[in-house]
């Protein structure tokens, strides 16, 4: 589909120089470059300096300044190490000659050894659920404007939540959500970007997570909100193309800053990989 596709164009970065790679950016409906956005720029700037038989296990990411949508993006890695079964690579995201991101990330062999996981939460499956674009048709003109606004926006994947946030509610919740998704269209047998559009989909969700208890399920307005830190571990093989499973949960909210984590599971109950992110969450003046 016409999605999917532009979001692995907008992955495929144009290499400058041996170490240098130029991407552009698409608008998720914020005013800047969405942090899922060069989170996975960064990680495709670092594969295309990494052996193929190497693949991301972890990478550690901080967002230092908010992107410019209208300009370009210029990645910069650093080829911090070659080992015999680990690489480790450095990247950072450049706008007006300033780093606007970090990222950190290590591959590996493929490689055996010991295996277990915690279990995958008992919830509806996704064919059971409701998807965002089918809330924004079942509910129309009853929702908030920036709720029916966020909701109309085309993206490359599709989301249907599995628990029922009142939006017209200042109802608190327990800080968890599961919600399933996958991208719209098939994708080709490429391991490493199906990694890159997991990374890319990891930062959606995830940090208003943090707002459930307060009275915030839905209603964004007057909130200054921004991801600063993600950092993501890949335990097992998976494809970003069929239902995968992210269960969230945020144990602390201080300081202005809201701590969120995330397990992702496939419909099998693998655990495929796991998320933590730190954000900026305050009330504006």
């Amino acid at each position: 589909m016409k999605q999917i596709s532009e979001l692995l164009t907008l992955l495929d970065l144009e290499r400058l120089e041996v170490n240098l790679f130029r991407g552009e950016s698409r608008t998720v409906g914020s005013a800047r470059v969405f942090g899922g956005q060069v989170l996975a720029q960064s990680l495709a700037a670092a594969v295309q300096t990494v052996p193929e038989d190497r693949h991301v296990h972890s990478l550690h990411g901080y967002f230092v300044l908010p992107g410019d949508l209208d300009l370009p993006i210029v990645f910069e890695v650093d080829r911090i190490r070659d080992g015999g079964s680990f690489t480790t690579r450095a990247v950072k995201a450049i706008q007006n000659g300033m780093a606007i991101f970090h990222l950190t990330a290590s591959f590996q062999l493929s490689q055996q050894g010991f295996d277990h996981q915690t279990e995958a939460p008992d919830v509806l499956g996704p064919d059971e659920l409701v998807s965002y674009e089918g809330m924004a048709k079942q509910f129309g003109d009853q929702l908030p404007e920036n709720i029916r606004r966020m909701l109309s926006i085309e993206r490359p994947l599709e989301f249907r939540p599995v628990e029922f946030h009142n939006p017209f509610s200042r109802e608190k919740y327990a800080p968890q959500r599961n919600v399933w998704f996958r991208t719209k269209g098939k994708m080709a047998d490429d391991r490493p970007t199906h990694a890159l559009v997991l990374a890319y989909a990891s930062d959606y969700n995830l940090l208003t997570t943090a707002l459930l208890p307060h009275g915030r399920a839905a209603d964004y307005r007057n909130l200054q909100m921004a991801s600063l830190d993600h950092a993501m571990w890949f335990h097992r093989p998976f494809r970003a193309d069929e239902w995968l499973l992210y269960s969230m949960d945020s144990p602390s909210t201080s300081g202005a800053r809201g701590f969120t984590r995330g397990n992702i599971f496939d419909q099998e109950g693998k655990l495929v990989a796991s998320v933590v992110q730190e954000g900026l969450l305050r009330e504006k003046k």
